[in-house]
């Protein structure tokens, strides 16, 4: 038989073998789907009706405290939410080559910060080496009434002792893809970023500016081009209204968005960026009439889970902290996306998952050079 004869017999046999197996596949796809809906469906009522009543009981305990009212374990959800256990979701065989609807686009990495942060708005961060940094972030620390007890907590829990301050959550040198947008010292998301300078760009500005009365030639010309590009990232802040739905929108699907987190990396404005998030947590705590000191590890809890949720468990007596299921504090989607939350189940397994692991990365060389910066 000759060659070309025989290829295209080969051809055909094997369009035939898919052709007929392509049924088969389409049965098989079929009654795999139809086995994970079977056991999704429950799964979803059930959790759709947990996270429904954590909602539920969040609004009743905001409009207790409102009106000074006592908070009780009634006014939490005292049960751990659901967890799906049936099948995965099976691949369409048939589906067109792509990400699956299931799948989250790629987290852009500090070097899609530093590209759009120049092209949108002629940025360009003054990077400096690990020790200068430390210094300028416990300097600002200080500044804004933060002890460095609480400052070396938070980085020792958030980086493991030994994060730097241009560390990007989930990447390492064996693994370059990013779990989250989160950078630096404690971990600042994109959308910090953007809601900062949105709200209080015009104070951040301000300490810039006075640091630029201080120097004279070169260095004043490039500190003032900074503070342009700089202004230039408060102004697209401020282009969308004033909620975290539309900061996080900003900064997730915008290249002015992406751009704006390369902030952080900045000598001059990331501590201060990364300090006053935590120090607006402490505000919080002032403005609702908490005098009391507050803890590393209470500080991260407002830093972890929002300052409301951190506040609620910093007020908690200790009874209630033993029994309250720390899914109250997140929203599903955050939930599930927080091993340490999942992993330690009540409140008070949090606080002292924390406690452990600050105790553990203040001891690493990153956070002792930290705390010499003090």
């Amino acid at each position: 038989m000759e060659p070309n004869r025989r290829a295209v017999l080969a051809s055909l046999a094997a369009a035939l073998l898919i052709s007929a197996a392509t049924p088969a596949l389409a049965q098989s796809y079929e009654a795999a789907l139809a086995q994970y809906n079977a056991a999704r469906a429950p799964y979803e009522e059930a959790a759709g009706a947990y996270w429904d009543d954590i909602s539920d009981k969040r609004r009743i305990r905001n409009a207790k405290r409102r009106t000074g009212e006592a908070i009780t374990a009634d006014d939490y959800v005292l049960t751990h939410p659901p967890v799906y256990s049936g099948p995965p979701r099976p691949v369409d065989p048939n589906a067109p080559p792509g990400p699956r609807p299931d799948e989250r686009a790629p987290v852009p990495l500090v070097a899609d910060f530093l590209r759009n942060a120049q092209e949108q708005f002629g940025f360009v961060p003054d990077r400096v080496n690990e020790s200068d940094f430390k210094r300028a972030y416990a300097q600002a620390a200080l500044a804004a009434g933060l002890t460095r007890d609480q400052i070396v907590g938070v980085y020792a829990f958030e980086t493991g002792g030994n994060g730097t301050y241009d560390t990007q959550a989930g990447v390492t040198p064996t693994r370059p893809n990013a779990i989250s947008p989160a950078v630096g010292y404690n971990q600042l998301l994109s959308t910090n970023s953007v809601s900062i300078l949105s709200e209080h760009g015009g104070t951040l500005l301000a300490v810039v500016r006075a640091r630029s009365k201080t120097l004279t030639g070169p260095a004043k010309l490039a500190m003032d081009r900074k503070i342009e590009a700089f202004k230039r990232m408060i102004s697209f802040s401020r282009t969308v209204p004033h909620k975290w739905s539309e900061f996080d929108r900003l900064a997730k699907t915008t290249p002015g968005g992406v751009g704006i987190h390369a902030a952080i990396l900045d000598r001059d404005i990331g501590p201060l960026l990364q300090v006053h998030k935590l120090a607006n947590s402490l505000r919080f705590a002032r403005s609702k009439h908490y005098m009391q000191p507050i803890s590393a590890a209470e500080l991260e809890l407002m830093n972890l889970t929002g300052d409301g949720n951190g506040f609620d468990m910093l007020t908690m007596p200790p009874d209630l902290r033993a029994q309250v299921p720390t899914s109250n504090f997140f929203q599903q989607n955050g939930y599930e996306r927080n091993p340490v939350a999942r992993r330690t189940g009540i409140v008070a397994n949090l606080v002292a998952d924390i406690e452990k692991q600050m105790q553990r990365g203040a001891q690493a060389p990153g956070a002792r050079e930290l705390a010499a910066a003090f």
